[in-house]
């Protein structure tokens, strides 16, 4: 089924608009808020097989889209069009965090994270080669973990003290049991194949509590995509990304001891629920010197990650600088001591 939303007054297609959080018409200007709108206005089409090949409804331009995209644009007349079969059953997302910040805004945030790179080449930092910024909304599960947790050790605690002319030094060792009881709660796993998942990892964290239900207006005009991977293919990768918030909390129970050796560690976690969500991010396309980069910006914060090219020349004055400041430092301490300035 593909969706197209027309203007009440004017017939034109709407899109969500981040800056006001309703559908807006770029032809007349009308706003309407997206729990109101009306369902008859929805402009549908069912598709014989859920393929990937469909007309516009606007132009009757025939498009295709690859099995993931849940949404997109029509490349001849710009339609913003939702493929509704691709978001219903076990594929409908449970919630969505809208976008907050406008293709305008995140160009220019992108640009101004560009002029902070301190060992960027100074022509990137012009941030004037942007190829591409794309609105998608990304698919993600959010995970619901419960931690059960049993360790042993071995833990000591030292007392030195003076008697006489002897210092003496006393250690006791304890035998030490934890029973531990832990809740992790959102737990995010993107759940798509074309994401690099380092990238998302780092546009974290995410506001959670502005996640709304699932509507379908809230992807017309962005790119959305539906999940390559389940909530079981991907526990692993929920359990991998607290391993260290348990450790971090296993240590910080054995506070007051001078060491602490752990004979054995169990721990069972579990999945309690889990959410199929769609988060906004801004993918930027950047050409520099016929290379491509990638960048992401979270569509809800404005945070940008990616990898910008390092300067040469930067990097030798930024060591020579430190080797010069270093090389006056010890011979101010050398003068100080008694020895010769130069």
């Amino acid at each position: 089924m593909i969706l197209h939303y027309k203007c009440p007054s004017c017939g034109s297609d709407m899109s969500f608009d981040a800056e006001s959080g309703d559908l807006s018409c770029q032809s007349c200007g009308r706003h309407e808020n997206i729990e109101n709108y009306p369902e008859e206005l929805v402009t549908t089409r069912f598709s014989a097989d859920e393929a990937s090949e469909y007309h516009c409804e606007n132009c009757g331009a025939i498009l295709i889209t690859t099995a993931e995209t849940a949404a997109t644009s029509c490349s001849y007349c710009g339609a913003a069009v939702v493929i509704a079969d691709r978001l219903s059953g076990q594929l409908a997302p449970a919630k969505v965090i809208p976008f907050t910040i406008s293709k305008e805004e995140a160009m220019a945030a992108f640009q101004k994270w560009c002029r902070k790179g301190l060992l960027t080449p100074k022509d990137f930092m012009t941030a004037d080669r942007i190829k591409s910024i794309t609105g998608i909304y990304v698919p993600f599960w959010l995970f619901d973990l419960n931690s059960k947790v049993q360790v042993n050790a071995e833990c000591t605690r030292v007392r030195t003290y003076t008697q006489g002319d002897y210092i003496y030094t006393e250690t006791k060792y304890y035998d030490a049991f934890r029973d531990i009881n832990l809740d992790y709660l959102k737990i995010p796993v993107d759940a798509s194949v074309k994401m690099n998942d380092e990238l998302m990892d780092k546009l974290e964290p995410y506001p959670y509590d502005l996640l709304k239900d699932f509507k379908t207006p809230y992807l017309a005009g962005y790119m959305a995509e539906k999940y390559n991977f389940t909530d079981e293919e991907l526990f692993p990768r929920a359990k991998e990304k607290i391993s260290g918030y348990i450790d971090s909390y296993i240590s910080s129970t054995f506070s007051g001891y001078h060491s602490t050796r752990i004979k054995n560690k169990h721990i069972d976690t579990r999945n309690v629920k889990s959410n199929y969500v769609l988060l906004p991010v801004w993918m930027v396309s950047y050409d520099y010197k016929n290379l491509d980069y990638t960048f992401a910006m979270n569509g809800q914060t404005g945070k940008v990650v990616g990898k910008p090219p390092i300067s040469t020349g930067k990097v030798t004055a930024w060591f020579s600088g430190i080797a010069v400041g270093t090389f006056f430092a010890l011979k101010i301490v050398s003068f100080v001591m008694g020895g010769e300035l130069w």
